[in-house]
């Protein structure tokens, strides 16, 4: 990679960071894991911009590649959960009071999001991050269509989980 090519992609990380964010959020919620996640997620757009086209928005390109190695991650852990035993709570208990100072109903939508299957959790943090439709559906490889009734599906789903909660 060329030096201005490098200086270029850790602009683009510098100031889209806070997209990277919440990929990451809404696929770990354990602190340490996030950190982890971010780093192979800049790694894979280092690694990865030779093959960018510069064609596509930058912060849809940025989207796919997040949620590629959000998933997959996520996969991973699922599998490593499968061979895990339970520790007793005061062990692993992370007062996160301190840091996450946001409201209740914010709380509740994060939890929420965080059960969706791992693509509409994609296509929903995507959508709240204002994306529109046909940059969803470029990110996600599917027709706007199908974003548009996948979103309208997932917000039923919220809405219906917030009722019952």
């Amino acid at each position: 990679m060329k030096n201005n090519q490098h200086q270029e992609i850790v602009g683009y990380i510098e100031t889209h960071r806070r997209l990277l964010y919440k990929v990451v959020q809404g696929y770990c919620s354990n602190k340490a894991e996030q950190e982890d996640v971010i780093q192979d997620i800049i790694f894979e757009l280092i690694r990865s911009y030779d093959k960018f086209d510069h064609r596509v928005k930058v912060t849809t390109w940025m989207y796919k590649v997040a949620f590629n190695v959000a998933i997959s991650h996520y996969r991973k852990l699922r599998t490593r959960q499968k061979h895990m035993m339970a520790m007793p709570e005061k062990l692993i208990l992370i007062d996160e009071s301190k840091s996450n100072q946001v409201h209740a109903d914010l709380l509740l939508l994060r939890q929420f999001i965080q059960e969706l299957e791992p693509i509409n959790r994609a296509i929903m943090i995507m959508y709240l991050d204002e994306n529109t439709h046909a940059e969803i559906s470029e990110a996600m490889g599917m027709s706007v269509s199908n974003v548009g009734t996948k979103i309208n599906r997932i917000k039923k789903q919220l809405k219906h989980k917030f009722k019952k909660h």
